[in-house]
């Protein structure tokens, strides 16, 4: 039978708690400030010198410390492990292996879409419910495809999903004949999200090598566990995929270790810091699966605590398989405070002569009400309990004691480059640019063919209107010449009716200039004979 850890001290005597009963799961609650990341470490590193791997999300960065040995004393932790009893205390920190899903401060945790499923997927893109259904229609059709040995149907990264996303609205009148109907609309908020996620860097999530849990759940050669670390500083900025990741991890856990019954000590504890992101807005499909995982896992040797700031952001359904509970100070300032505290007093196992509801408005930093499941699996009564301080280092490695570790780990060369093989993008693409460059090629043999009728047609066309002008050329030239001997022969026969009415008028003008001469000279003579009478006449009267 493993030992009992010792959790800290109450006016009592020392707390525990039985290692036996570790895989019932846990709560550490309390205010921000109240030490629950205090009281995480020294779980976390007590588990672990145990031989029992531990996995942890570090929200604030301050966790990675446990990677290091605490400060030598004199220092407040000698003085609370003197507190509490803790006699054999001295700095030390166990093995840990930084983890990054953007394999920025860790090496990567990759896991392939296939692994993951569409429900997960959609709660990371926030999906609507046509959306969903739009994924499953997709993930069903890949399946098929893999079950028929196409490897077109293997979706490793977000690239693939999105081609199989394209594939499907360019195909939609036939995969709807067999898969239900998926609208374009709706591929394209989904390609809209997908690019979003990619933007937030959640695309080195996706794809290979994935992840191997053996590679968490280890201990070294002195039988000390391995802490598992994951940086999640940037990562819970993102909070659907940071809850959707443990949440998938979670169920991997479940999924893949074999069932071991009741052992004398978890094979692995797991600890889900700022819970509270894996239960907002979760549906009652999704609750039901964390309640079936938390209610089942332990039969696999896996222990999960929830780290949250009150019990309240648990759901009922799962607080109930919580036996572990940790509970630091919460503050009552608004009655929503005062409900939260009330509902947190409830969940413990009364003590006698102990306010639990007033004390926990009261305790001071580092200190928590405890209480945990016996060896027969019974609650104790809750306890006033100062927490033992932590060996390890209460605050964060710097960036070349975090480089130095991770190459120490051995585990770079197998994580740390991602692999591409062929899987849907490419096969699709290769289809898509294949039939792309067929009907490039006959579209350009099309208008080939369009400009050689064009020139052709040209080339009549011109020929007509050359023949057309010439034609017109040679009427013109008729009706010219033709106008011309009109001309000509009216001229010629002007020139004959002149040469004609000259003939006859000829000889009537002699005639005339004849008579005339005479009529002239008869008058001339008659005028004179006038005028010489007169002149004589009046000569002779006188």
């Amino acid at each position: 039978m493993a030992a009992d850890i010792l959790i800290g001290a109450s006016p009592d005597g020392p707390v525990t708690m039985a290692l036996k009963r570790a895989n019932r799961h846990g709560l550490i609650a309390g205010a921000t400030g109240t030490g629950k990341t205090v009281t995480l470490q020294r779980l976390a590193e007590t588990f672990a010198l145990q031989g029992i791997a531990v996995f942890a999300a570090d929200v604030k960065g301050d966790l990675s410390g446990i990677a290091a040995p605490g400060a030598p004393p004199p220092g407040w932790a000698v003085e609370r492990a003197k507190q509490v009893g803790l006699t054999d205390y001295a700095p030390n920190a166990p093995p840990v292996v930084f983890w990054d899903l953007y394999g920025q401060q860790g090496h990567p945790i990759r896991t392939t879409l296939t692994e993951m499923g569409p429900v997960l997927i959609g709660r990371i893109l926030e999906a609507t419910d046509a959306q969903e259904g739009a994924l499953t229609v997709a993930f069903k059709l890949a399946d098929d495809w893999l079950k028929a040995g196409k490897q077109e149907g293997l979706l490793l990264n977000m690239a693939d999903l999105r081609s199989l996303l394209t594939y499907i609205s360019e195909h939609a009148d036939e995969i709807g004949k067999t898969y239900g109907l998926v609208s374009p609309t709706t591929v394209a908020a989904l390609q809209r999200k997908l690019l979003q996620l990619e933007g937030d860097g959640a695309d080195a999530f996706f794809g290979e090598p994935g992840l191997e849990l053996a590679d968490m759940i280890r201990t070294t050669a002195d039988g000390r566990g391995v802490v598992n670390i994951l940086a999640a500083d940037k990562l819970v900025q993102s909070p659907g995929l940071y809850s959707t990741f443990l949440l998938w991890l979670m169920s991997e856990l479940w999924e893949e270790l074999p069932e071991v019954g009741d052992l004398d000590k978890p094979k692995m504890v797991f600890f889900f810091d700022e819970a509270h992101l894996l239960f907002r807005d979760a549906e009652k499909a999704l609750l039901t699966r964390i309640e079936q995982v938390a209610r089942l896992i332990r039969s696999k040797g896996v222990g999960i605590y929830f780290i949250t700031q009150s019990p309240t952001d648990v759901p009922d359904i799962v607080l109930s398989q919580l036996g572990n509970r940790f509970q630091h100070a919460l503050r009552a300032y608004t009655p929503a405070d005062q409900k939260a505290v009330k509902a947190a007093a409830q969940s413990f196992r009364a003590a006698e002569g102990l306010d639990v509801f007033k004390t926990i408005q009261e305790l001071g930093v580092g200190e928590a009400l405890v209480s945990t499941l016996d060896a027969k699996g019974a609650p104790t009564p809750v306890a006033i309990t100062a927490i033992a301080p932590p060996c390890s280092r209460v605050g964060p490695v710097t960036p070349a004691e975090r480089a130095s570790l991770m190459a120490a780990s051995g585990l770079g060369l197998k994580y740390d480059k991602m692999v591409n093989r062929q899987s849907a993008y490419e096969i699709l693409s290769g289809k898509t640019a294949s039939a792309a460059a067929a009907a490039a090629q006959q579209n350009a043999a099309e208008d080939a063919a369009k400009e050689a009728a064009a020139k052709t047609k040209a080339e009549q066309a011109a020929a007509a209107a050359q023949t057309k002008l010439q034609t017109a050329q040679a009427k013109a030239a008729a009706a010219q010449a033709t106008a011309e001997a009109r001309a000509a022969a009216a001229k010629a026969k002007a020139d004959a009716a002149k040469r004609a009415a000259s003939r006859r008028s000829t000889p009537v003008t002699r005639t005339a200039e004849r008579v005339g001469g005479r009529v002239l000279s008869n008058v001339g003579s008659a005028l004179a004979r006038e005028v010489m009478r007169g002149i004589f006449g009046n000569m002779r009267r006188r």
